[in-house]
């Protein structure tokens, strides 16, 4: 648990710099070049080397006397620690070498260990508290810092306050465990070649294979959802679900328990019942029990819709199978198969079928697109020798001006030990005041063959993310970017995620690929209706794990499993005995805790955001407005004042519900 101001993944350090070469007729990397951390070695002397230079710059800012120029001050060292943190931090999660990424979190735990003894700097406390601002941007930075000082225990009396740090460097260690635990999972699932039929054979034919020739499938994206959406055997699928819905194990399990009693244990120490009262009351919702209103009501909009879903899906089955809808269960490695099977009935339309129009390279310069057309902006490819051969960089651009604005990298493919899922890491914040250029890095995990269309939508949400970082034009780098607060961080990347369903934008498919056959519009057309399709089960999935989180840090802290079982076997699937989802619902574990309810706090917000946007998908003029107002104000302004400023009007959940609805 980190003093707030310090984000999950931060900056570029000033140690043994890998080459970035500037293209002969381009840009070059905006700001130091990614470090080059090869070794474990190279790490650990990177790790020395970068605390040494925060600890010289806390003595400098300690002596620094209140002014109205201590936040610049403040925000100075931010950068410094930022800086030689934040490379270190993020290599572990994408670091092929598995002794790299074990240095890089013993290294991790050092710095957590020093950014709790920064939070609880009684001398930086107190300038901060008599440092006087010069305008709202000021008040605002202030603000943020007073009160992220106060939630790492610097108000608390000697004894607590060193309980608060024990407990933080506790939950950090066992939250990286938890990580570790999935990612350096080598889990593979046997399958015969009779059991993989309905799978595109492009998966498997070339696959490993264990001593008897079955084939041996990973539990990555690329390998995981083609088996539970398109094998015929239900035993292949429920294999492939079970595998997935036990990652992590009972040590997760175990861990997780952990994590959410000394989550509670921390709160308790400022005098509150529960983590997640201590969490919200510096969030858009204020407190739980309005983020508890917001989930029933969006229980009570989603529960028809869900039932209607189930309905189809058991029906479904039955005919498959030609046997009795009485006699016919729906079980849940059942669900994707058959929203695959309904959605070719009904609409006549495979996502498998997309792939060939989606390749990943040129469906990554696509999103490149869309946010040059949008927002004004060029990204340039720039060599560069990164953590792995098949990283990427590119240096951001003002189109009209040719300023530089920041650096984005990028890494599309799974691998062994990566981290499994989609993110951004904002590893380095921008600043106007000293010009300082925000970087950022994108990872995800694709088919090599192609994205379906739904994963072309989550490369776009990925995207925003980095548009979020990248674009951030905040006075300092404590504000800048994804730095809101957590209930509105997801609402610009969730903006975006319609955009791919739009005919207009896929045109932007052939400047970017002109030998790809364009995706036709019939299909388009089919595939966002079949997207509408399982909104309501979807949704109600999304309110399950919102809840439980909230459930989770609450005053008791209840066991995680124990939990889980009543709470999903409450729902109309139930839960299914042996199976242990939380073990591998790394938000709540991680930066998410009793925040996950923003995902669809934020989703509110979006729909009311693209509204702007309303038959103007591609709008140079409203996405310039956009880009200044949300996300170059990044933290600096509350959310609910960017969005006002951005709409006219203050934000409304109408788009949200109106489109639960129809």
């Amino acid at each position: 648990m980190q003093i707030s101001w310090f984000r999950a993944s931060l900056a570029v350090s000033a140690i043994v710099l890998a080459p970035l070469v500037r293209a002969a007729d381009g840009p070059a990397w905006p700001g130091p070049a990614f470090p080059d951390l090869r070794t474990a070695g190279q790490v650990k002397l990177a790790c020395d080397s970068g605390m040494r230079q925060a600890a010289a710059a806390l003595r400098r800012l300690e002596a620094v006397a209140p002014s109205a120029g201590w936040i610049a001050q403040y925000d100075a060292f931010y950068a410094v620690t930022e800086d030689a943190h934040g490379p270190v931090e993020f290599i572990r999660h994408v670091h092929p070498d598995p002794k790299v990424r074990d240095a890089a979190e013993a290294c991790e735990l050092r710095w957590q260990d020093f950014l709790t003894r920064v939070g609880q700097n009684e001398r930086l406390y107190r300038a901060a508290r008599a440092a006087e601002p010069a305008d709202d941007i000021d008040r605002e930075a202030l603000r943020q810092t007073i009160e992220a000082f106060e939630d790492s225990g610097v108000g608390l009396p000697p004894a607590r306050r060193a309980r608060a740090r024990e407990l933080a460097n506790r939950i950090s260690a066992l939250g990286q465990q938890f990580d570790k635990t999935i990612r350096d999972s080598a889990t593979r699932v046997a399958f015969t070649p009779a059991e993989l039929v309905g799978v595109p054979a492009s998966l498997w034919q070339g696959a490993r294979r264990d001593a008897q020739g079955r084939v041996l499938l990973g539990l990555d994206y690329p390998s995981y959802y083609p088996v539970v959406e398109h094998a015929q055997s239900p035993a292949a699928r429920e294999r492939m679900w079970r595998a997935k819905m036990t990652e992590g194990g009972a040590a997760n399990i175990k861990l997780l328990g952990e994590i959410t009693r000394l989550r509670r244990d921390y709160a308790r120490l400022f005098g509150f019942d529960s983590y997640a009262d201590f969490m919200l009351r510096r969030r858009m919702a204020r407190d739980t029990a309005s983020a508890q209103r917001f989930l029933d009501d969006v229980q009570q909009a989603v529960r028809a819709g869900e039932q209607r879903d189930l309905a189809a899906l058991r029906e479904a089955k039955a005919r498959h199978l030609d046997q009795p809808l009485e006699k016919t269960t729906l079980e849940r490695w059942d669900v994707l198969f058959y929203t695959e099977r309904l959605r070719k009935e009904r609409f006549t339309v495979d996502e498998e079928s997309f792939r060939p129009y989606f390749p990943p390279q040129e469906s990554l310069q696509f999103v490149m697109r869309i946010a040059e057309t949008m927002f004004g902006v060029r990204y340039t490819p720039v060599p560069a020798r990164l953590w792995h051969p098949e990283a990427q960089a590119y240096a951001v651009s003002d189109a009209a001006t040719g300023k530089p604005l920041a650096g984005l990298m990028v890494d599309l493919y799974p691998r062994d030990g990566k981290y499994g899922h989609a993110a951004v890491w904002s590893y380095r914040s921008g600043s106007t005041l000293t010009g300082r250029l925000p970087q950022a890095a994108l990872v995800v995990n694709f088919d090599r063959k192609g994205l379906t269309i739904d994963e072309l939508d989550t490369l776009l949400h990925e995207f925003g993310h980095a548009l979020h970082a990248n674009l951030s034009a905040t006075r300092y780098a404590l504000n800048a970017g994804t730095s809101t607060q957590q209930d509105f961080v997801e609402a610009p990347s969730q903006m975006l995620e319609d955009w791919v369903f739009d005919r207009p934008v896929l045109k932007l498919f052939a400047e970017v690929c002109p030998r790809c056959e364009p995706v036709p519009d019939e299909l388009v057309e089919k595939a966002r209706a079949a997207r509408e399709f399982t909104k309501g089960s979807l949704t109600a999935r999304q309110h399950l794990y919102a809840a439980y989180d909230l459930a989770l840090h609450g005053p008791d802290a209840p066991e995680p499993m124990a939990l889980w079982q009543r709470m999903e076997g409450a729902t109309p699937l139930g839960h299914v005995r042996g199976t242990m989802f939380p073990a591998a619902f790394s938000h709540v574990a991680g930066g998410y805790g009793a925040g996950y309810y923003g995902y669809l706090w934020s989703l509110v917000v979006a729909m009311d955001l693209r509204t702007a946007f309303a038959g103007k998908r591609l709008d140079a003029t409203v996405g310039r407005r956009y880009r200044d107002i949300v996300l170059g104000e990044g933290g600096q302004r509350p959310p609910q004042q960017l969005v006002h400023d951005f709409l006219g009007r203050d934000t409304s959940p109408k788009a949200f519900y109106d489109y639960l609805a129809r």
